[in-house]
């Protein structure tokens, strides 16, 4: 394995009761050669002196903060353009990466030859209590398969900028990691889906991706102002979303 820099991207937003954690399972991975750019989003919380406490005794953490609370596409994208790692990932602020994460996406992304590859997860209530099953991740994933359902979760995206070059999330408020992960599959035939848990997704009691009657109206402008989708193609795509988006949460 090489020891090439990775780039990891963590939006943070009122997490000071996590975002600890979140660092420690970065600082725990067995391959260390990595920068941690967490973008503050305008937090009112105590997010910045935990940050900044983590910072002092390990400087491959970066800190940057938002003047303005303005979303986290355009926290991402502000890690995307500060990232200067031959690999670029991302983790929130609540979630937990497993220690052989980086090590094993790495080692994928050398065997397959492919230059996009995501995971399976564990999914945890706030007290990481297992009350869900396991998402289990299909073993590819194409540009059609992400509009059906957006299996790729930004807890385990993992790409080979070497190969795939920096691109950067829609200004959109909801659903911007997908819309990066499409404009990747516009480029490349498929993404490399491996079965093994790495991850733990952390579902916040106040998640809006629990809230799937509330998006069923931002997901048909996503299709149809986004991705430029015509009215039947929106509604097959959309047919699909519904119906996975239920059976991803059922317990």
């Amino acid at each position: 394995m090489n020891h090439a820099l990775v780039s990891i991207i963590t939006p943070s937003y009122n997490s000071a009761k996590f975002i600890a954690e979140t660092i420690q399972s970065v600082q725990n991975q067995t391959y260390q050669n990595w920068e941690m750019i967490v973008v503050d989003d305008g937090s009112s919380d105590e997010t910045e002196t935990v940050v900044l406490s983590m910072i002092e005794n390990d400087n491959r953490i970066q800190f940057h903060k938002l003047t303005q609370n303005s979303g986290p596409a355009v926290a991402r994208n502000t890690g995307i353009e500060k990232a200067s790692g031959a690999y670029m990932t991302f983790i929130d602020a609540d979630d937990i990466w497993f220690p052989t994460f980086i090590e094993n996406n790495i080692k994928t992304i050398q065997e397959t030859g492919i230059p996009f590859v995501f995971s399976s997860y564990k999914r945890a209530n706030e007290q990481l209590e297992f009350v869900y099953s396991d998402f289990i991740v299909p073993h590819k994933v194409s540009y059609t398969d992400i509009l059906k359902s957006n299996s790729i979760s930004c807890l385990t995206a993992f790409l080979d900028i070497k190969k795939l070059s920096k691109k950067y999330m829609p200004l959109i408020r909801k659903r911007q990691d997908m819309g990066l992960w499409l404009n990747y599959l516009k480029v490349i035939p498929f993404a490399h889906g491996i079965q093994e848990t790495q991850a733990i997704y952390r579902i916040r009691e106040n998640s809006l991706s629990r809230k799937k009657l509330d998006l069923i109206k931002y997901q048909w402008q996503f299709y149809r102002e986004v991705e430029k989708l015509n009215v039947f193609q929106s509604a097959y795509y959309m047919l699909h979303w519904m119906y996975r988006g239920f059976m991803k949460y059922r317990n």
